[in-house]
């Protein structure tokens, strides 16, 4: 995937605010508005972007814990592993999901109501299921960073 610079300093706005339009991108980058258009629309099409999303206020969520996650898993072959990967895509509590390396296997970030719902979760998706063999839970107490942006 090749881009160059004004491919690179559009995605920054863009990152900012998917919803800034193309002449205000243009005039920020050194672009027309027209060339702005078609670089939007070649990067959106090469995936480049690869979707834009509504950012919500975390006040206006019925889930206000925010927990970090850290699994172990049994030794398994990849048939357990692409199940188990394929049961936290699926958890709608789960917001991100890392496969990492070293003393777990996967770090977790996952919100809930509160805590009796997080205790029904981690019932169903932990205690469950024969693949983990133990997780670790660390209750976040502030959010004091929360974003997406990849740098350019």
């Amino acid at each position: 995937m090749k881009i160059d610079n004004f491919d690179k300093a559009i995605l920054r706005l863009l990152q900012e605010n998917s919803r800034l339009k193309s002449d205000s991108i243009a005039e920020q980058v050194g672009l027309s508005a027209t060339a702005c258009q078609r670089r939007i629309k070649r990067l959106r099409d090469m995936g480049a972007i690869e979707r834009e999303i509504a950012v919500i206020n975390p006040d206006l969520s019925t889930h206000q814990l925010t927990l970090i996650v850290q699994v172990v898993i049994e030794r398994c072959h990849a048939e357990m592993l692409d199940r188990l990967t394929a049961q936290f895509l699926a958890e709608p509590e789960i917001q991100q999901c890392y496969n990492v390396t070293g003393a777990f296997d996967f770090l977790l970030i996952v919100t809930a109501e509160n805590m009796t719902s997080y205790d029904r979760f981690t019932k169903r998706v932990f205690f469950d299921n024969p693949a983990i063999q133990e997780f670790t839970t660390t209750v976040v107490m502030e959010n004091v960073k929360r974003g997406l942006e990849l740098p350019i």
